[in-house]
């Protein structure tokens, strides 16, 4: 259940705390988001190209059937569904009339397959471009357009996205410090975790490996969360990797599949809803983190 390495970890999560098995029998699960008002968490099914709502009264429900192959997800202030679609190449929002195209395109051409993704408090998006979603049976086969795999900034009412980064491997989870001024970014063929620096013009640069990821077990950096005292939570090889905000390893949370993400939920915000191959899990912890719209 865990590899706890530091009595750190305990300050965290109980370790007589039992993982909560909610759904199982999906294909490959992803993405997932904690909504306040409504006590339910949206997650994505990739390869059934459907993204389902989950919460303790009705269990799982389908709420988006075809979801363009969705993968990341995140809400605004206003608990609308901001979400990246392997299928479109693009990251839409929800409307009262479905969902409408943010951003698919940069400088042209379009996007490799927005996978993850984050919001800001002035509603600032930041997402990942690799080439996952161009695969056959993850929202593909498509033929890749751009000569990189970036990590994008959108501002309010701007479609058109600024390039933040594009010497990545594969990026793929991202994270923000409390005070938004620290960008982590990891790489899944890298396997590790850069830091970014957010200067005086906004800008965020100084890009230094915070951590490496490297150990026995499926799985790889993929999903992050941050707690409220900037703990990151990444999965791993194994399953999910919990960091100090130096980067020491305090432990692992064990899962025996393919761990793809995970977020924070329900009214306290200290469960860790997880995303790992086929099934859904809950786990209580003594830390917390946020939902996006409470940030």
């Amino acid at each position: 259940m865990f590899n706890i390495i530091s009595k750190k970890f305990e300050e965290l999560i109980d370790s007589s705390s039992k993982l909560e098995l909610l759904a199982n029998n999906f294909e490959f699960t992803e993405g997932p988001v904690w909504h306040k008002e409504k006590k339910c968490l949206y997650f994505s099914d990739i390869p059934s190209n459907t993204l389902f709502c989950y919460n303790d009264k009705r269990g799982v429900s389908i709420f988006r059937q075809p979801s363009n192959f969705s993968n990341g997800l995140t809400l605004n202030k206003q608990g609308m569904l901001i979400v990246c679609e392997h299928r479109s190449r693009s990251v839409t929002i929800q409307t009262d009339d479905g969902f409408e195209t943010i951003s698919d395109q940069f400088n042209g051409k379009k996007l490799n397959s927005p996978n993850d993704i984050i919001i800001s408090r002035d509603g600032t998006i930041f997402f990942s471009d690799p080439i996952y979603g161009l695969q056959e049976g993850m929202g593909g086969p498509a033929i890749q357009e751009l000569d990189f795999q970036g990590v994008y900034m959108l501002k309010p009412g701007e479609n058109e996205p600024v390039l933040l980064f594009d010497d990545f491997e594969r990026p793929n989870g991202l994270a923000l410090s409390d005070d938004e001024n620290t960008l982590f970014v990891n790489d899944t063929v890298c396997q590790h975790i850069r830091v970014f620096t957010k200067n005086s013009k906004g800008e965020y640069s100084n890009g230094t490996v915070f951590t490496e990821l490297f150990g026995e077990g499926l799985g790889r950096p993929d999903g992050m969360k941050l707690d409220n005292w900037g703990n990151v939570f990444c999965t791993g090889p194994g399953g999910i990797w919990v960091i100090s905000s130096t980067g020491e390893l305090l432990g692992k949370i064990l899962l025996e599949q393919k761990t793809a993400n995970l977020a924070w939920g329900d009214d306290d915000c200290r469960s860790l809803y997880i995303t790992s191959g086929t099934n859904l899990y809950r786990l209580r912890c003594k830390t917390a983190g946020k939902s996006p719209m409470e940030i």
